[in-house]
């Protein structure tokens, strides 16, 4: 009999590629996945994986064996759900990925009013930018994302998903509070043409994004500094250091040495929950797709 547990994990190496990104994967020690693989040999009776440089790779039977894994565990998912809709309840395990405003802004009421309808419902939040969230909910790593996109630059989702709208998140300019414009009841992207920016590191969502907004606007960006932080990102912009596109979602208190200012031509990124289609059915989805409107729509009634 085949385990799941070894299953799932000869999965993920053959999705992750190593075998430590597969432990991170799955939030267990390097340790603990090569003895489940070992195990998962020893009841195969075949070799499914080798050793390939310094790394591994798997054998043309753990690969097989990996391919059938997807299958079996689609199923498993499926079984599972039915059950959980059978019930009527929202009951378990539900993991859950958000990038950091939402899971500053949105998560904490979310998850409070979870606990309380749902209390045998085990939540369990972890911060992780967008693209990590997409890949996370097709691999099953997680069961739900709230990941973002811009009203100019949507994000691409692969097949096989289904989505759920949470809130729109109006962005501003912020700047030093001595800044020309500081004053200003709106501003649009070509009055800072000729200043630094600051921006989120490259090769993320929302770096691409302000690189592709600003170049829209005939703007070349110079670029100061790069932060994952919003709160970096103010702390630097009260240094006179640049100025930066700010979301309002989770954005706390300003410094006073900061001032904000509303774009004329309104900047919003869109909000919204992902999960896998084939668990569209489990209460627990539902659940937690509901207390996150609640809360968007609280956020927008500020």
């Amino acid at each position: 009999m085949l385990n799941l547990d070894r299953l799932r994990t000869l999965s993920a190496v053959a999705r992750h590629g190593s075998v430590s990104a597969a432990a991170e994967g799955l939030h267990v020690t390097t340790s603990a996945v090569s003895q489940q693989l070992a195990k998962l040999e020893r009841e195969t009776g075949q070799q499914l994986l080798a050793k390939n440089g310094r790394g591994v790779r798997l054998t043309d039977a753990g690969r097989l064996l990996a391919d059938h894994a997807v299958r079996i565990l689609s199923q498993v998912e499926l079984a599972q759900a039915d059950l959980e809709a059978h019930r009527g309840q929202a009951v378990g395990e539900l993991r859950l990925g958000a990038f950091p405003t939402a899971a500053r802004g949105l998560f904490p009421g979310a998850l409070a009013r979870l606990r309380v309808d749902h209390p045998q419902l085990r939540p369990r939040l972890t911060e992780m930018e967008p693209d990590v969230s997409v890949r996370g909910v097709v691999r099953g790593d997680i069961d739900l994302g709230v990941v973002l996109d811009w009203h100019n630059r949507p994000l691409s989702l692969p097949e096989g998903l289904a989505k759920a709208p949470i809130l729109d998140d109006p962005a501003d300019v912020a700047m030093p509070a001595d800044h020309p414009l500081a004053r200003r009841r709106s501003v649009v992207l070509e009055d800072f043409a000729d200043d630094e920016w600051i921006s989120w590191p490259q090769g993320e969502f929302c770096h691409d994004w302000l690189m592709f907004t600003l170049r829209g606007q005939g703007i070349e960006p110079r670029l100061s500094h790069m932060a994952e932080e919003h709160h970096t990102q103010l702390a630097l912009i009260e240094a006179g250091l640049g100025v930066a596109v700010a979301p309002r979602l989770g954005r706390g208190p300003v410094p006073a040495g900061v001032s904000v200012v509303p774009v004329r031509h309104t900047m919003r990124r869109h909000v919204y929950a992902i999960w896998r289609a084939d668990a569209d059915r489990r209460p627990s989805i539902r659940a937690a797709v509901t207390v996150l409107q609640e809360a968007g729509k609280e956020v927008e009634g500020r």
